[in-house]
């Protein structure tokens, strides 16, 4: 009986012991597809034993995590509503950011396609559906396909906001998961346009747009020379604890900040 007993209070020992080294992360694409799972991996390498539950399914499912408890850190490319606020605290939740990163959200179209350059109108024109055809920009004839985020992104949002003077996009824009699907749309349309974080600016067959004069870049995200950036958060139910706290820590020192570079992001220092 005593050995019995003793096997439960092991076991139990245990399961307590691998659930406090594992950390589940909920949120944003932008961060999530790439950024967080490098952190992720380096942490790993200096913490043995950790383990990570990360989905990247849009910055709104992060905030949402937080507010029902389902995540320890909330990944998001926006700020919290109002009322994701509002509905955090009726829960006895505090929505607390912290900036981990900067991003620029880069205009990409298809390598093949003549222009260099659009002013910040165009973008708005191109995005909102006012301008339908490449021959209004000054390029050669063809439709605009335009490909965005989904509704549950912060990209999507931010860009409405940064871009779009919070104009709702064309009613023929196609809709994608993520950053890697939009680039992947547009690299194989001629006629593509669309929106990627700094981070996936590389993918084949696209090509960057500069914005009345300026390109996204560590440098034009720090001094602000380039119209569309944004910081980019850590969403935790009040001061984080525990392993929450050591990763939170780990992305924000500077060895986190050299991979958040490296990644493809504006560093927070």
């Amino acid at each position: 009986m005593k050995t019995k007993l003793a096997t439960i209070i092991a076991l139990t020992f245990v399961s307590a012991e691998a659930h406090a080294d594992r950390l589940v992360i909920k949120g944003s694409d932008t961060l999530g597809a790439k950024l967080v799972p490098q952190l992720a991996e380096q942490f790993k390498s200096q913490h043995p034993g950790t383990t990570f539950d990360i989905a990247a399914e849009g910055s709104t499912t992060g905030i949402a995590a937080i507010i029902d408890g389902t995540a320890e850190i909330g990944m998001s490319s926006r700020r919290a509503k109002s009322s994701e606020v509002g509905a955090a605290s009726a829960k006895g939740r505090n929505m607390k950011p912290t900036i981990v990163a900067y991003d620029g959200i880069a205009v990409i179209v298809n390598a093949k396609n003549p222009i260099k350059n659009l002013t910040r109108k165009q973008v708005e024109q191109i995005f909102t559906g006012d301008v339908t055809d490449w021959s209004a920009v000054g390029g050669a004839g063809g439709k605009i396909s335009v490909y965005t985020r989904n509704t549950s992104s912060g990209t999507y949002s931010d860009f409405k906001e940064l871009a779009m003077k919070k104009r709702d996009y064309a009613g023929s824009s196609q809709k994608m998961a993520g950053n890697e699907q939009i680039a992947a749309e547009v690299g194989r349309n001629p006629n593509g346009a669309g929106y990627v974080g700094m981070a996936y600016t590389k993918a084949g067959g696209v090509k960057v747009m500069s914005i009345d004069g300026a390109t996204p870049s560590i440098k034009s995200v720090q001094d602000h020379s380039y119209p569309y950036w944004r910081p980019t958060f850590y969403y935790t139910n009040g001061e984080p604890s525990g392993l929450a706290r050591q990763f939170l820590d780990f992305t924000i020192s500077p060895g986190g900040q050299k991979i958040v570079a490296q990644v493809g992001f504006v560093p927070i220092k």
